[in-house]
This record gives C-alpha cells, sequence and structure tokens, in this order.
C-alpha cells in the first residue's frame, strides 16, 4: 500500500508519518508546502528510509497535485494539511479559507479525477481520509455532555469554522460524487514535535527562560487531551479498517482544565529541571491575561465508536503523556530553536477583535 500524506511535515502529520514508516510496511508520500509550523526535522529519523518520499506542494495547486497523483500512484489519501492555530485566524482569516477550504477542495477534485482512472480492483482499495477536529461542534453546554459523531456542528472561530467547512465537503464529494472517504474529529493532541505556539510547548519553553506563562481568562476551559502518538495509530486503524462513509471521534478521556495543564507542566519542570526554576517556582511565572474572544469553554469527545468498531484505546495517559513530552523538550533543544528561526517568537497571537 502506498499512502499519500498532505501535511506530513506537521505536528500530527509527522507522527503519522514516523509510525508509518516505523510500525507498517507501507509507503508514504509526503505532500506539504512547509508553511511556517512544517518542519522536515521532525523526519529526520525517517527521511532515508526507502519507503518515503517528499514532495513540496501546496495543496491548492492543482496541476502539482494532479503530477503528485500520476508520478506516485497513491493506494489512499490522508488528508491533514491545515493551518490549525485558534488565535492565527483571529489575525489573518485568509490563509485558513484559502488552505483549509479551498485546499480541500482543490485536493477532492484532483483525488475524484485520479479515482475514476483506476482499475475497478484499486478502486475498492482505495479512500481518502479526511482529518479533522472537534472544535467544529463549538462548545459544550452542560457539564457530563460529550461530543459525539452525530452532535451539530456549531464553529465558533474562524479556524473551527474553516474546518467546518471542509468536512462537510469531503462529505458532499462522497455522497454526490461517490469518492470514498472517512472523516475523524480529534480532540486536543500533545507531544513531541509540537510547534511553540500551542498551550503545551509553549509552556515549557517559556518557563525553561523563565519568561510569563500567560493564562487565557480564569484559565478553567476544559479540553480533553490527547497524545499524539496515540492518535497517530486511531488514524492508521480508521484507514485500513475504517467504513466508507462513516467519521469517527477520536478522544484521550482526559478532560482537563487549562491552569491545571499549566500547573503540571510546572511540577514536572520543578522535578525534571530544578535549576532553571525562579526562586519562586515556576508557578509564579503563571499570569492571567485577558480571554481568546469567542473562547469556547469545553470541549470532551465520546470515542466509543472507534473503540467498539475498531478496538483502539489510547496507551497514554495525560500524566505519562505530558511527562513524555516534557522530557523530549528537554532533549530537544536544537529543534525547537530551528522551528523558531522564523516569524514566530512565541508572542501573543489572535487579540483582534
Amino acid at each position: 500500500m502506498k499512502v499519500l500524506v498532505t501535511g506530513g511535515a506537521g505536528f500530527i502529520g509527522s507522527a503519522v508519518i514516523r509510525h508509518l514508516i516505523n510500525e507498517t510496511e507501507v509507503q508514504v508520500v509526503n505532500v506539504d508546502k512547509l508553511t511556517y509550523a512544517g518542519n522536515l526535522e521532525s523526519l529526520d529519523s525517517v527521511a532515508q528510509d526507502d519507503r518515503y518520499r517528499f514532495e513540496k506542494v501546496d495543496i491548492c495547486d492543482s496541476a502539482s497535485l494532479e503530477r503528485v497523483f500520476e508520478l506516485h500512484r497513491p493506494t489512499v489519501v490522508m488528508h491533514l494539511a491545515a493551518e490549525s492555530h485558534v488565535d492565527r485566524s483571529i489575525d489573518g482569516p485568509s490563509d485558513f479559507i484559502q488552505t483549509n477550504i479551498v485546499g480541500t477542495y482543490t485536493l477532492l477534485e484532483v483525488a475524484r479525477k485520479y479515482y475514476l482512472s483506476l482499475s475497478q480492483h484499486e478502486k475498492a482499495c482505495f479512500r481518502l481520509h479526511h482529518v479533522s477536529t472537534d472544535e467544529v461542534y463549538g462548545d459544550l453546554e452542560f457539564e457530563g455532555d460529550f461530543f459525539t459523531e452525530n452532535t451539530p456542528y456549531a464553529p465558533s472561530s474562524p479556524y473551527s469554522a474553516s474546518k467546518a467547512s471542509s468536512d462537510h465537503l469531503v462529505r458532499a464529494w462522497y455522497r454526490t460524487f461517490g469518492l470514498p472517504v472517512v472523516v475523524t474529529n480529534c480532540s486536543n493532541n500533545y507531544g513531541p514535535y509540537h510547534f511553540p505556539e500551542k498551550l503545551v510547548p509553549l509552556m515549557i519553553l517559556n518557563a525553561l527562560e523563565g519568561k510569563a506563562l500567560p493564562v487565557y481568562g480564569d484559565g478553567t476551559q476544559v479540553r480533553d487531551w490527547l497524545y499524539v502518538e496515540d492518535h497517530a495509530r486511531a488514524l492508521y486503524e480508521v484507514l485500513t479498517c475504517g467504513e466508507i462513509g462513516e467519521t469517527y471521534n477520536i478522544g484521550g478521556n482526559n478532560e482537563k482544565q487549562n491552569i491545571d495543564v499549566v500547573k503540571k507542566i510546572c511540577e514536572l519542570l520543578s522535578e525534571l529541571r530544578p535549576e532553571a526554576a525562579p526562586e519562586q517556582g515556576y508557578e509564579s511565572l503563571i499570569q492571567y491575561v485577558s480571554d481568546r474572544p469567542g473562547h469556547d469553554h469545553r470541549y470532551a469527545i465520546d470515542a466509543s465508536k472507534i473503540q467498539q468498531s475498531l478496538g483502539w484505546f489510547p496507551v497514554e495517559s495525560f500524566e505519562s503523556g505530558l511527562r513524555k513530552t516534557v522530557e523530549w523538550y528537554l532533549n530537544n533543544h536544537e529543534w525547537c530553536s530551528h522551528v523558531q528561526d522564523g516569524s514566530y517568537q512565541r508572542e501573543r497571537l489572535g487579540e483582534k477583535a
């Protein structure tokens, strides 16, 4: 099997590719534009494998995508390419509309043309796996509620609205044109190789440098945390065993308030890097700042469908996964410095409203 992965140099995409190369026998074609958050160093461990190929291509460029499909002849497609940061979508929605909506449309059309050219046997094997987010569902109003695959969409940010749009496009191409697709919606990912604009790596790196740890609002926003390597395993299960036309929610069953995540990071750093702590301890760096415009208060995933139908369960608890994550950042200063060589220097984004 040959898997074409869009966005394979990103956080989740690189975890997927490392899993595919290290744990399976498939061939992989990585299609990535290499925007600010795309980093090929995240794939150094597999880049020399004979089963891996890289194509620097923008998914909005239909001619280049057609060339890639014709050259590599993928068996299946995993679509992870996306602009993915809520705060950036507030500052500049245009890139999110272009990549997440127009890019997904372009990929769907190229994939549909390619699918129609396949033999009957090849068509029976082909599928396009669209990877999305739980943020398309909006905010959970009542404690004890969970997002299911049937939860109505109610996106709050330009980012989540663009992802909701891409989900709808994928399902429309399945229903109208018969393109075989599967869709997954995941909870908050964390783990190694995460670009430092996201909460967990931002807090780790800021704390190590004695910088403020900005917590939005009162910090009681709740997220369900999913270790990225658990997510990569789940995506492969859906790719290979999921039912065409179905949606699967993927969650870590780890609901945590943002403030508790930050405090746990401080606790781990106090244990693992006590010499870098300020005199009053890492928690003294916590600084409450004005909340994000339109900030959803709680997300929580009901992952019973993928657990019951495909037998997938997360391996990492939040405690074990966060410890592995903190240890990885402590041991990979070079990756952290290289990924920030561009314009982003851990400043706050998304204050425009």
